[in-house]
């Protein structure tokens, strides 16, 4: 079972779950509650809802597929938080049919933006379902992680479509419907009315090392993971990484 606390899962996960870990202890401090309420938006099968659960949290996990929350279910009743995770089918756009708003402490949204129509309407939502003082986790593709890994495929012409295209997509063979620079993203997360609190650059390096080398190699995952922990918070980084977080604040959890 996949959990960003692990040493394998964490080459992906890691600094999301480092960054969403601290924003959640921030919050339960800031309320004096030991249990949160976490809104895990296209949660998929838990791969954060359920670490989450382990730290006592109650979470809720929008999909639209059932195979997905079907998942979800299992995983976690084998981590025995079954009573702490909800999976409830719906996506972000309608997000009101499923859910009260103004009822978490934090929303995770990640890998949502590249699939939804609208991204500021998906960003808006989910901001609209924060209590004051909450947190938004926001994940998504970073264009020059797609554009550089094109490139270093020999898929030039490819990666210089990825560059021009107004969704960031490489082709018409792209799983992908859409990319985000930096920019963009810290833009979405201030006009939906929340502050900044940190940008970090996901999988700037794991993408493109051999994973032959970091299975065979000692050491080499390791030290993989502390590269990766030191370049996620460096702007130069960003640019190429596959993915960019975005921790949103609401004014009362950035003066707390």
């Amino acid at each position: 079972m996949s959990d960003p606390s692990r040493p394998r899962a964490s080459l992906r996960t890691a600094v999301v779950w480092d960054v969403l870990k601290d924003a959640l202890d921030r919050r339960v401090k800031a309320t004096g509650r030991e249990s949160l309420d976490v809104l895990d938006t296209g949660g998929g099968s838990g791969k954060f809802a359920v670490p989450a659960a382990r730290l006592g949290h109650r979470v809720t996990v929008v999909d639209p597929s059932p195979n997905a929350l079907f998942a979800l279910e299992r995983r976690a009743a084998e981590a025995d938080v079954a009573d702490r995770v909800q999976g409830v089918q719906g996506d972000v756009h309608g997000l009101f049919d499923v859910v009260e708003r103004g009822g978490y402490d934090a929303v995770l949204c990640h890998g949502v933006l590249e699939y939804v129509d609208d991204p500021a309407e998906g960003v808006a939502n989910a901001v609209a379902s924060l209590r004051p003082g909450g947190v938004l986790s926001l994940l998504a593709s970073g264009l020059g992680g797609a554009v550089l890994a094109r490139a270093l495929a020999g898929h030039f012409t490819e990666a210089r479509h990825a560059l021009d295209d107004p969704d960031g997509r490489w082709g018409e063979g792209d799983p992908v419907p859409r990319r985000f620079t930096t920019e963009q993203l810290t833009a979405l997360v201030e006009g939906a009315g929340l502050r900044v609190g940190a940008v970090h650059g996901v999988r700037v390096f794991a993408d493109l090392v051999p994973g032959v080398l970091v299975d065979t190699e000692p050491g080499a995952l390791d030290a993989l993971l502390k590269l990766e922990a030191a370049a996620a918070e460096l702007p130069a980084f960003h640019s190429v990484a596959t993915q960019l977080h975005v921790l949103g604040e609401t004014r009362e959890a950035a003066e707390a």
